[in-house]
């Protein structure tokens, strides 16, 4: 049975969004490669930062570091130093990120024509989504849904996909990662991204403020955007798992095949 599982608006702002996620990541690591660590407060303490990547001598050679909570792991070849020549000393490898040489100037215009388009294709999946009910209907879950979580993620670990009537609609794992990223992730990449525009901050400092200083914001705008990759990564390999094609082909043309039902329990994808 061939089901149309999501809409137009649902697919465009979906894919808007992919793109400019993407892109928002690439110039992101840009930025970052100009000076590669974080800091807690309103102002950087060189020497206390909870995170740095970098360099260091070893036995008479360039090894990459990298420095968490003060544990410092070398991670050569991928963080720091991602060549064999000092040339490649950046905190992250210059093919992952946007533009692949050192330019923070063209890397922050990257990012903040990225970051507005996300901003607007968000609030259009936002207003979309509560006037036609789809916020309601498909994302936030149902009292059955939430007492079956449980049986979800056991489910989800044993890779058991629904199949039937279950698979219509999202599962209560889809949903509670979906808003989460929604209202939560995404909101805090944008409130802590704006404290790091000179203009804005001036224009509203309460908000700078209410994050505890701006390199506090500029760490949370830093775990935030890891956050979303995480998210990414699990959502991607959900889709691998529970059908390429199918889960592939109903985000470009919204039609969804349902098989035959072996297994009543949510859809995963």
């Amino acid at each position: 049975m061939i089901v149309y599982r999501h809409s137009a608006m649902v697919r465009l702002t979906h894919w808007i969004g992919v793109i400019c996620a993407t892109l928002l990541l690439l110039s992101g690591l840009q930025i970052f490669n100009a000076h590669p660590a974080l800091y807690l407060g309103q102002a950087s303490d060189f020497a206390q930062p909870i995170a740095s990547i970098g360099t260091a001598q070893k036995d008479a050679r360039l090894i990459g570091v990298t420095t968490v909570f003060g544990y410092t792991f070398n991670t050569t070849g991928l963080l720091g130093l991602s060549g064999p020549s000092n040339d490649a000393q950046y905190a992250f490898p210059s093919w992952l990120t946007l533009p692949g040489y050192q330019d923070l100037a063209i890397g922050r215009r990257w990012h903040f024509f990225f970051a507005w388009l996300l901003v607007i294709d968000g609030l259009t999946y936002l207003i979309y989504s509560l006037v036609s009910g789809h916020l309601w209907r498909d994302l936030v879950p149902s009292m059955r849904q939430v007492r079956a979580l449980g049986h979800s993620i056991i489910d989800h670990l044993r890779l058991r996909f629904p199949r039937g009537d279950e698979a219509r609609q999202y599962n209560i794992l889809q949903r509670l990662s979906y808003l989460a990223t929604l209202f939560i992730v995404v909101p805090l990449l944008v409130l802590t991204g704006l404290t790091m525009s000179p203009g804005l901050d001036a224009g509203f400092p309460f908000l700078t403020n209410a994050f505890g200083g701006r390199q506090t914001a500029r760490t949370i705008h830093v775990i935030c955007a890891f956050a979303l990759v995480g998210f990414v990564i699990l959502h991607v390999l959900m889709v691998l798992l529970s059908g390429v094609w199918n889960n592939v082909r109903s985000m470009i043309t919204g039609w969804y095949v349902i098989k035959p039902e072996t297994h009543a329990h949510d859809q995963t994808g």
